[in-house]
């Protein structure tokens, strides 16, 4: 690799800015143009010119956060000192990058901070093909090497061979792809109030979903909710997995009458569903109702299909795709993971409990709209309201996460260990430690399963419990919930 330097011991230590998944950090103390542009120079030692067939090419976009062009330039011009030719295509919601990316065949840059407060910007970074970039494929090493270069400064090529940068529309391509993936053409009319948090959804829903990237209306009635592209978040933190965040949209599909309402985080590549009484639909609903229908259109074709789920999403899930012929993996919490086992296996979709829905026709990765538009496709391909649609993929009860912050992590563990596996206390139970501790009675009775996951960053433990009726939930969660925070405060 052209200009990697040896560790120094004057390197600047980015841990706290550049994690296991995706750059994130506060502008500017964290995050600067003097931090992008060594980052920029790193992800093309690393990334780009090693997998680069002729001219290295990159494409970059960013979300509505105020400080998203600064740092897209300086991290262009770190690119570029490496020979990196760029493309930016200016504002855009994380799947859209990830589809210029797949489509255009070159790696790719996108700063935005997801769901976190209008202070904070981030990267996440991908292969060409929109492969994910993680710790363990590349970041720990740009992590490494963007210190160096802050602390010895930036190598750059001869002027002959510097980068250029130019710009690309990818919008309306991206409006059109999707369209692609799903036929909307035939349903019944449909009213969807649409809650884009002032996120990047206020770009990509009336493109998708409505005429602004040229393409034919479609039978839905968009109500819009904060489209107003505003990094400061005026209204509510762009973050539906808060019940909070999703208020404003529950009240208004009361108010309009509407068929359902589909609420995006900051940057559009997460989707939150609620039905026409506002009640929340479970993302692993969304996981299996989805899953079900790329898993039928597999097996149509006379292909077994593959789906992903990680470990927390409901029980419904292998169950019904099981039922339908489809094959299940169980895998880790967290989407470098979910990534790579979609490419393993060739699955043909996976769903977290985040709602994150990754699509093998996307390149693997993850797109909130498509997931959005297989719903609409569903509930307007059938003459049922969402509710009774989603009560057969919502049959269990979940407590959904709860994180309990302690202590000494290992001790409380260990207590919850010892009552459910070493002493049985619950009954004979089945026990795995694919991410954290997982405890099933699922093939017993009453039916039930915990996991319980450490934090990666802070001293907190994460519990999800799911139980085939509401009351073993609640004894399961609280009984928990009490070996865990025994003697401590909260």
């Amino acid at each position: 690799m052209r200009g990697v330097t040896t560790p120094s011991p004057e390197r600047v230590d980015l841990s706290a800015l550049i994690k296991a998944y995706d750059v994130r950090g506060v502008v500017p103390e964290q995050l600067d143009a003097r931090v992008a542009r060594a980052i920029g120079a790193a992800f093309a030692d690393v990334v780009v010119l090693p997998e680069a067939d002729g001219r290295a090419r990159v494409v970059v976009g960013n979300d509505m956060r105020p400080s998203g062009p600064e740092l897209v330039a300086a991290f262009a011009d770190g690119l570029t000192a490496r020979g990196v030719d760029v493309e930016t295509i200016g504002l855009a919601s994380t799947d859209g990058l990830y589809f210029a990316s797949g489509s255009l065949g070159v790696p790719g840059a996108m700063f935005t901070a997801s769901h976190n407060p209008a202070e904070y910007n981030g990267i996440k970074l991908c292969r060409a093909g929109a492969r994910p970039v993680g710790q363990d494929s590349g970041l720990a090493r740009i992590r490494e090497l963007a210190g160096d270069y802050l602390a010895q400064g930036v190598p750059e090529v001869a002027a002959g061979e510097r980068g250029t940068v130019g710009t690309r529309e990818m919008l309306a391509p991206y409006a059109q792809f999707l369209r692609s993936l799903v036929d909307l053409g035939g349903i019944r009319p449909l009213k969807v109030v649409v809650d884009a948090g002032n996120g990047m959804g206020g770009y990509t829903a009336p493109a998708v979903l409505g005429t602004e990237a040229g393409l034919p209306a479609l039978p839905l009635e968009v109500v819009p909710l904060y489209f107003e592209l505003d990094g400061t978040f005026p209204n509510h933190e762009a973050n539906p997995l808060e019940p909070e965040n999703l208020r404003d949209l529950q009240r208004a599909v009361v108010e309009h009458g509407a068929d359902l309402g589909l609420a995006f985080d900051g940057d559009a590549d997460r989707c939150f569903v609620v039905d026409e009484r506002g009640e929340p639909v479970s993302p692993s609903a969304i996981t299996a109702l989805v899953g079900l229908r790329e898993a039928g259109r597999e097996l149509a074709a006379g292909r077994t299909p593959t789906v992903i789920h990680n470990l927390i999403t409901s029980q419904v899930v292998p169950d019904l795709l099981r039922a339908a012929g489809a094959t299940t993996v169980r895998t880790r919490v967290g989407h470098s993971f979910i990534k790579a086992e979609m490419a393993e296996h060739g699955a043909v979709f996976g769903g977290e409990h985040s709602a994150h829905y990754y699509f093998r026709e996307f390149f693997f990765a993850d797109t909130g709209m498509l997931a959005a538009l297989h719903v609409l496709a569903a509930l307007g391909g059938q003459p049922h309201p969402l509710s009774a649609l989603a009560d057969q993929y919502q049959p269990y009860v979940a407590s959904g996460e709860i994180n309990s912050r302690v202590e000494d992590v290992a001790a409380a563990r260990a207590r919850v260990v010892d009552a459910y596996v070493t002493r049985q206390g619950a009954g004979p139970v089945e026990v795995d430690e694919l991410d954290g501790l997982t405890v099933s009675h699922w093939d017993g009775h009453p039916q039930w399963w915990f996991n319980l996951r450490a934090s990666n960053t802070e001293p907190l433990l994460r519990l999800n419990v799911e139980a085939a009726d509401e009351d073993i939930m609640e004894k399961v969660r609280d009984d928990v919930l009490a070996l865990v925070r025994q003697g401590e405060g909260s």
